[in-house]
């Protein structure tokens, strides 16, 4: 715990004339919100509340049976711990004042070392299939939920520190977070949701004021790295492995296979429960009726949504790098960002992850087979429980299928300008990309600039101009095939008969012109390593706007620099 004592709550610098009770009015009723203290939030717990908890309160590592969770307080030591970054829209849906980031006991709070009046903090149990091999029992190794609220508009949430400490899950590991790494989690978690791809969110980040040792390569050579602790916000961090954990054990588990499953659906998949056959729910494909079986149904959901996720990450050339059954959200959701990384340039085998590199199992490519995977692992366990049939597996992988290939196709359709999908039309281009290692995100940012209004007749060594700076070095044989098929794609817009101003406005809401790349999170780490803190608030601000031109911001949407290819930059290890 910490080594200080926190200070006193600083009420002057959190107080507002016009708060009552710790709730405050704004405006006229339309645009009205709560504003709610730390100590005023509404705690509700439903997850340690209704289902099996581990009756051990102890850290030791070990093996936890019959239970979803253990009881645990943060225990990371904390020395003057201080505040790196905060979102003010996380707060918002916490109806948390964003006053409160002000306050002088904020950092001990959010470190752990000080409690959170209300909260009531556990560590998950769960397992998971690590690059496609059972890794058995994981769960939450250095993460502790401090608690579960419910906000003003019935909405649940779960607050997590990540790198509060030792648990029962931790293994060998000290439980412990560096701040590199939870620079790049809090950055993306951000990042992603404002490009429109459902994740994990985070409210803030400190740095614990400690050391942690870390050997990032793995090659012997550990040295002394600051700490940090993520303040995590999903409304659920349960994952496959949450239910394959309890479904590996046999069949004096199957009990709690079935009450987790009967939670998530009560508290995140409602509308399942009271379903009818006349819902949007009711297949009767392959002799499939959805509304017979809620277990089924909810299975059906979950593949679509994690479909409809990986569908996002392929949109935006985002790579996970880490596809274990442990990181994926049963609520679609991107989870835990490790060394993940954006496409620089395009290269379909491209992994972020070098534990990944012998197979590239996790590549950028493979990313909707492994999803597809893993959704098999999570209806396997299922299956064994006996909640579902085999039919009604069966047609779940059907529905992944589906789900991913119409998500694609429509994301696709739209990221090019056009109206209906041109299968064709698409394969060339990303071949092209592929071939000339084109950068991703810049590419499809300046493709809403081709004209086909006015510049119907566009002499042949004229057509790649709006493309020159993302088509570099390419000799004569590729500006040819780039021409034939800037050639092809300029008839496909001109017969979809959207004009140029609408089709960018179009192009440019979905293609973004910031991403986050790795070498932008590294120039953020090497400051704050160093103290110096603005560059990660900086880059936050950039990434909460990723469709806006941003005037003077351009340099955020620049080619990696020569350096950004060093190893720990373009591509990491899991250590953390």
């Amino acid at each position: 715990m910490s080594t200080n004592s926190p200070p006193a709550a600083a009420g002057s610098v959190a107080s507002v004339d016009s708060v009552t009770d710790g709730v405050e009015k704004q405006g006229s009723s339309e645009d009205a919100r709560v504003k709610l203290k730390l100590e005023d939030l509404n705690w509700d717990h439903s997850f340690v509340r209704e289902l099996p908890g581990d009756p051990r309160t102890d850290i030791i590592s070990r093996e936890v049976l019959h239970a979803c969770y253990s009881r645990v307080s943060p225990s990371a030591e904390v020395e003057n711990p201080q505040l790196v970054a905060w979102s003010n829209s996380v707060a918002e849906i916490l109806d948390l004042d964003p006053k409160e980031f002000e306050r002088s006991d904020f950092p001990f709070i959010f470190s752990g070392a000080s409690p959170l009046k209300g909260g009531l903090p556990y560590a998950q149990c769960y397992g998971g299939h690590q690059f496609r091999v059972w890794a058995g029992q994981l769960g939450d190794g250095r993460a502790v939920t401090l608690g579960e609220l419910l906000n003003s508009k019935s909405q649940r949430w779960e607050l997590q520190l990540k790198g509060a400490g030792k648990t029962p899950y931790s293994r060998f590991a000290d439980g412990l977070a560096v701040l590199r790494s939870s620079i790049r989690e809090f950055l993306c978690s951000e990042a992603m949701h404002f490009l429109g791809i459902p994740t994990t969110r985070a409210l803030s980040l400190v740095t614990t004021g400690k050391y942690v040792r870390r050997d990032m390569f793995y090659d012997g050579n550990p040295k002394d790295e600051p700490g940090a602790i993520v303040c995590r916000v999903a409304q659920s961090f349960l994952r496959f492995g949450s239910f394959q954990i309890h479904a590996s054990r046999g069949e004096e588990h199957f009990n709690i296979v079935r009450s987790l499953s009967d939670y998530t659906i009560k508290h995140h998949f409602p509308h399942i429960e009271t379903m009818t056959k006349n819902d949007s729910l009711s297949f009767f494909t392959n002799d499939v009726d959805l509304t017979s079986n809620k277990y089924a149904a909810w299975l059906v959901e979950v593949a679509e949504r994690t479909a409809s996720l990986i569908a996002k990450w392929q949109g935006v050339g985002f790579t996970h790098g880490v596809l274990n059954t442990d990181n994926m959200s049963i609520l679609g959701l991107t989870i835990d960002y490790g060394p993940f990384g954006f496409l620089d340039a395009f290269d379909p085998r491209f992994t972020p992850n070098t534990t990944d590199l012998p197979g590239r199992r996790y590549c950028f490519a493979n990313q909707p087979d492994t999803g597809s995977w893993n959704i098999a692992q999570f209806a396997l366990s299922l299956s064994s429980a006996k909640l579902i049939n085999k039919k009604e597996f069966e047609y779940a992988m059907e529905r992944y299928g589906d789900k991913f290939m119409d998500e694609y196709q429509a994301i696709m359709t739209k990221k090019i300008g056009l109206l209906k999908y041109n299968k064709e039309l698409v394969n060339e281009l990303l071949n092209n990309m592929a071939v000339d290692k084109v950068d991703y995100t810049n590419f499809f940012r300046l493709l809403s600039n081709i004209r086909v209004d006015s510049d119907s007749d566009v002499p042949e060594a004229e057509l790649l101009i709006p493309l020159k700076s993302a088509l570099l070095d390419i000799g004569k044989e590729r500006r040819d095939a780039w021409t034939s098929w800037m050639k092809h794609y300029r008839t496909e817009l001109c017969a979809s008969g959207v004009s140029d101003k609408e089709r960018k406005a179009s192009m440019d809401s979905v293609n973004p012109k910031y991403v986050l790349r790795n070498y932008l999170c590294q120039s953020a780490i090497d400051m704050a390593e160093q103290g110096d803190f603005e560059e990660v608030r900086r880059l936050l601000k950039v990434m909460e706007r990723p469709f806006d031109e941003q005037p003077g911001m351009e340099r955020y949407a620049r080619l990696p620099p020569a350096w950004a290819y060093r190893p720990g930059v373009c591509m990491l290890s899991c250590s953390s």
